[in-house]
């Protein structure tokens, strides 16, 4: 050839035309795997993403059942020392710090029902029976003098600490 190529034989023939065909199929083939692995990473990351907010909402939840496991304690003390000034005919009727104290209560019921639904039948029962122990606390707290508080507490703090080393180790999970 006046180029200086040498003539292409019959095999580089077929060669070319099964590269020119199979080329582009490989490359299909390899952006539809990569296509696939995509779709596993993101399905992944979205798994990922709503466990961690599921987790995180669970904290959120445990942190505010803490702060009102302990607005019902504190209330319960004002209920105790206006129970005290009614008894010494002192005060005026303790009925509001009465109401507060079982608002009190409800709102920690209402948050250990959501994080009970979250969790098996055994908790449940145990944030059940929290509740009604903190019921009974508070509709005593009028009658018990401040300084006996501690003891009137004595079991619904034994249930809660249980109940809050749970919810931190379910929100580690």
């Amino acid at each position: 050839m006046p180029d200086g190529t040498a003539p292409m034989s019959e095999n580089d023939g077929k060669l070319q035309a099964l590269v020119i065909t199979f080329f582009p199929m490989f490359i299909a083939t390899l952006s539809l795997v990569t296509s696939i692995y995509n779709g596993y990473l993101n399905n992944r990351f979205v798994d990922l993403i709503q466990r961690n907010l599921g987790r995180a909402e669970y904290m959120r939840t445990c942190k505010e059942t803490i702060d009102a496991y302990f607005q019902i304690k504190f209330k319960a003390g004002l209920v105790s020392a206006s129970g005290e000034r009614e008894r010494a005919g002192t005060a005026q009727n303790a009925a509001g710090e009465q109401i507060d104290a079982a608002a009190a209560v409800n709102k920690f019921a209402a948050l250990g029902t959501y994080l009970a639904n979250l969790r098996d039948e055994a908790i449940r029962v145990r944030y059940t029976e929290l509740v009604r122990t903190l019921e009974k606390s508070v509709a005593e707290a009028r009658r018990t003098p401040s300084g006996e508080l501690d003891r009137l507490f004595e079991g619904a703090d034994r249930i809660f600490a249980e109940l809050n080393n749970d919810c931190v180790k379910s929100a580690k999970e």
